[in-house]
């Protein structure tokens, strides 16, 4: 029951639609019916601005981070659920909120918080590598997939010269999955050269 528990709460976490709630309570807009229609960072920016866009990806990044320390918390010391598992729910959480009709985010600031809690060297070089690579792409969804990848090779060489952690490499697996399924319409705009880009860095 405690395990059930656990992965609810994990997923609720990740429900939270920040962008949904930021838009509505302090700009009185649904950022659904305008660009995008995502409810993630990226359409916030692009929607409400650079500091709505700015909270609610420090937000979506932090909901990631609570779910994935939540079995730390005393009430569950006892329940062995990895880690992983919680932060990979509230993932899900996020692209599947039950708070916005089951429509959310692309996966992305929410994977980072895994990462911020689990292996922060790593989430430090894919902040870093975010705005070099979206110097040079200027494209958000390309430069996510990028990273994706990137983390990706980093597990493999993690695990062969610093520990055999293979639940990294398995996560990092399934997030890579998740952020190329939820951009394969920004694939396609790529392909077609009519994806946005940003004009702020």
């Amino acid at each position: 029951m405690t395990i059930i528990i656990l992965l609810l709460l994990a997923y609720i976490i990740g429900s939270i639609p920040s962008g949904l709630w930021i838009g509505k309570l302090f700009y009185n807009t649904d950022i659904r019916e305008h660009g995008s229609g995502n409810l993630g960072g990226t359409n916030t920016f692009r929607t409400l601005g650079k500091k709505a866009g700015l909270v609610v990806t420090i937000m979506d990044i932090l909901k990631g981070t609570a779910a994935t320390l939540l079995g730390y918390l005393a009430i569950f010391e006892s329940t062995s659920v990895h880690p992983l598992i919680l932060g990979i729910i509230a993932v899900i959480g996020h692209m599947f909120p039950v708070f916005a009709k089951f429509k959310g985010g692309k996966a992305v600031a929410t994977s980072g918080g895994i990462l911020l809690a689990y292996n922060w060297p790593l989430f430090v070089l894919l902040v870093l590598g975010f705005f070099i690579i979206l110097k040079i792409t200027k494209m958000v969804s390309l430069t996510s997939m990028i990273l994706a990848i990137i983390a990706l090779i980093y597990s493999i060489v993690y695990y062969f010269t610093v520990e055999k952690d293979w639940p990294l490499i398995a996560m990092l697996v399934l997030i890579a999955v998740f952020i190329f399924y939820r951009h394969r319409t920004n694939i396609e705009r790529i392909k077609n050269g009519t994806e946005p880009k940003v004009k702020w860095i």
